[in-house]
């Protein structure tokens, strides 16, 4: 089968010279800059520090997400799965189980929420944009009637310096390394292996896929299991960096993974994008969040700039596949009209 995301795609390209992907690279170090340059304490090494902090969970979530948008579903449901490992993580922790014990135990609870969003969508056959609307509600609800409006803040001070603190004087939070292993490991698996290139070919034409001998729905289940695997890691971590565990941790979480996945290049129909492209998305969003904030911007203010980028990064990469197109058949035409013989 051929590499399909190796291929130029006009949908993974900005005005028809530079891919998406590495627009929103470029754009994000352009934002760096300028930050350095005229916000003030944004180079603090305390702020960089609690920008990434805040920024991990989006881009925690956004990797497996990605992946599932490429092959062409999508999962609502993941800031809900994540409130529910928190609060599943503050009942167990009041009931008197260890830590080492209750990350398992969340682990495999969003093992559970992955595994029921994926079997609804692929045994059944059910939209998932549908199905994970319903499981997003679903599993706040029983987040809720799990730990209730408590909120337990007690947890062992190794493992909150571990979610909050970073390393000696640098802006490098502790959290960062585990997050660059887990990046490391889904860049390779989706632009290294079969695991990737059969994605893209599912996200590309599922029937085709088929046909080609690909297990649709097996993967397709795979990456919803991993999506809620990941999600409840992000509870975890959310309720260790914030040293918080609620049952509403997490909310509203899902609309920042997909605003940057779409910005970063993925298209939401699938088949296109890379994860480098989905993580520059999700920074550039961080960052600009954060120099806002500095800025004393208001919060709606950013509200409606996230939402302002998100239109964009829907529709930027449809008008520029228009525009190829309009210029590959006009380029087809002068070639034909060029091929007619001339009459003396």
């Amino acid at each position: 089968m051929a590499d399909t995301h190796s291929k130029p795609r006009a949908g993974s390209r900005f005005v028809g010279a530079v891919r998406w992907d590495s627009a929103v690279g470029m754009l994000l170090l352009i934002l760096l800059i300028c930050s350095f340059s005229f916000v003030d304490n944004f180079g603090n090494a305390l702020n960089l520090s609690f920008l990434i902090g805040n920024t991990l969970p989006i881009a925690l979530i956004a990797m497996p997400m990605a992946m599932l948008v490429i092959s062409g579903e999508v999962d609502l449901s993941v800031a809900s799965t994540a409130g529910l490992s928190s609060a599943v993580m503050g009942a167990l922790w009041n009931a008197g189980l260890s830590i080492e014990t209750i990350i398992p135990i969340c682990l495999v609870l969003g093992l559970v929420c992955g595994l029921i969003n994926g079997l609804l969508v692929t045994r059944l056959g059910l939209p998932s944009l549908a199905v994970t609307i319903g499981t997003l509600a679903g599993y706040r609800g029983i987040a809720q009637i799990v730990l209730g409006s408590d909120s337990v803040t007690d947890f062992p001070e190794q493992y909150l310096d571990f979610g909050a603190s970073r390393f000696g004087a640098t802006f490098l939070p502790y959290a960062a390394v585990p997050f660059l292993v887990l990046l490391a490991v889904a860049v390779i698996v989706l632009h290294a292996t079969s695991v990737g290139r059969s994605l893209f070919a599912i996200g590309s034409s599922e029937e085709a896929a088929r046909f080609a001998g690909i297990r649709v729905k097996r993967l397709k289940l795979a990456m919803f299991v991993s999506t809620g695997v990941i999600s409840a890691l992000t509870g975890v971590f959310w309720t260790l960096h914030y040293a918080s565990a609620r049952f509403d941790n997490a909310t509203g979480l899902e609309l920042s993974v997909i605003a940057a996945v779409l910005l970063g290049g993925i298209d939401f129909d699938g088949g296109k994008g890379t994860l480098g492209g989905a993580i520059a998305g999700v920074f550039l969003l961080g960052t600009m969040q954060n120099a806002m904030s500095l800025l004393n911007i208001t919060a709606q203010s950013q509200t409606v700039v996230t939402g302002v980028l998100l239109v964009f990064s829907v529709l930027a990469p449809r008008v520029g596949r228009q525009v190829a197109q309009a210029r590959a058949r006009k380029r087809a035409g002068d070639s034909s009209a060029a091929s007619l013989p001339s009459r003396s």
